[in-house]
């Protein structure tokens, strides 16, 4: 019986891992005859597993779904998986917190011990918090993304007349959820923030998808909001300036910059901002000397600033 139950839950794991299975290759990977994987997959059936027999020239099976959830079967890694997965909806600001808690709760019952403490292990916090969306409008949207519908929604203002897009893909970021879309209205590509959007029905015709710019969705995004054209990640200002600090000083305090050495006490950073005088202030916001700054928009950025700050220290007449 012992042997039956694990060369179950062995045929099981295969059906779950591959869309078609020839019935002869499924009793060579068991070490079985055809007629016992039959029997076996009359055994499933019975449990509630929707296994369809396949055409062809040896026959086959294919798991379908079901219209109830039988019982999942997952090696160690995909466990692991769906619990991390579980405590990062938990955070996500969908609302599916509650759900996506006692989820959890349940596969944590059901797990040896060995996988317990690794989940247990894992704490998750959103730090500053995402922001709420309504699971019904990310569902809707995320329709209209699938079925390739022309969208049309409230955004924003409530008496404004219902914008009209066609959805290309739904991203996260910052604990944020963003629709990316070719707005029809102002021909040109936008992202629109999900917690402001209000899905109208019916929706729009089908559409033939346009190619995004660049091709990379998260390329798209990150140079969106580098103020960018959505081409490229880049940033549309770019400079460099050498730094009276020494890199390992300045190292900590950096993220998208390139730093390098020019000698013990100073580095060479090259940044990026979505304007001169915005990247003159992230090279000034250091706190030290600068020199060899370029290119010309960058410098001239710097001495806008330095007028600035002049007039705002200097007493009023």
């Amino acid at each position: 019986m012992h042997e039956t139950s694990a060369r179950l839950l062995a045929l099981l794991s295969l059906l779950q891992a591959r869309r078609d299975w020839p019935g002869g290759l499924l009793a060579e990977r068991l070490e079985v005859s055809p007629r016992t994987v039959r029997r076996d997959v009359d055994r499933l059936r019975d449990l509630g597993y929707p296994i369809r027999a396949t055409k062809g020239p040896d026959g086959g099976y294919r798991l379908d779904a079901g219209t109830d959830l039988p019982p999942l079967l997952f090696d160690d890694e995909q466990a692991v998986a769906l619990a991390v997965g579980l405590r990062i909806a938990a955070t996500s600001g969908v609302g599916v917190e509650e759900a996506a808690s006692r989820a959890l709760g349940t596969v944590r019952q059901v797990m040896p011990a060995r996988l317990r403490h690794r989940v247990d292990g894992l704490e998750v916090t959103a730090v500053g918090g995402p922001v709420r969306v309504d699971p019904a409008v990310l569902t809707a949207v995320g329709d209209v993304v699938r079925a390739r519908e022309v969208l049309r929604f409230g955004y924003g203002d409530a008496d404004a007349p219902p914008r009209r897009a066609e959805p290309h893909h739904l991203v996260t970021r910052g604990g944020r959820w963003y629709l990316v879309a070719w707005d029809l209205d102002r021909t040109d590509w936008r992202t629109f923030r999900v917690d402001r959007m209000d899905p109208r029905t019916p929706t729009g015709p089908r559409f033939v998808p346009r190619a995004l710019p660049g091709g990379d969705v998260a390329a798209f995004v990150a140079s969106r909001f580098r103020g960018g054209d959505g081409t490229g990640s880049g940033w549309p200002c770019e400079g460099e300036a050498v730094v009276a600090l020494p890199a390992a000083e300045l190292a900590p305090y950096v993220r998208d910059e390139l730093l390098e050495e020019v000698d013990a006490g100073r580095c060479r950073m090259v940044a990026g901002a979505w304007s001169w005088v915005a990247l003159a202030a992230r090279f000034g916001a250091l706190g030290a000397d600068l020199s060899a700054v370029a290119p010309a928009e960058l410098r001239d950025a710097c001495a806008t600033l330095a007028h600035r700050y002049t007039r705002a220290v200097s007493p009023r007449a």
